[in-house]
């Protein structure tokens, strides 16, 4: 599967929170920031799963079935937005 750069920078913005989170849990942060970072990965996951998931749908519609699904681009955006 082919993934492009909006994909892979979620994921690593990602890994940059959770490096966050953890120096966070070193310095002995409160309970309530370390919680609410972790949702906010969570949230940043859950998109970058979406978008995911999406992406090779269309990819595999295009390649299997020679279908061009431009149109569906933006509708995937204003799902993986919406959640």
């Amino acid at each position: 599967m082919l993934c492009d750069t909006t994909l892979t920078n979620r994921v690593k913005r990602a890994h940059g929170q959770m490096q966050g989170v953890l120096t966070m849990m070193e310095n002995q942060a409160a309970c309530e920031d370390i919680v609410n970072q972790l949702k906010a990965i969570r949230s940043s996951i859950d998109k970058a799963i979406g978008l995911l998931t999406a992406t090779n749908l269309i990819q595999t519609i295009e390649t299997e079935h020679n279908i061009k699904l431009d149109n569906i681009h933006d509708a995937i955006k204003l799902i993986v937005k919406s959640k």
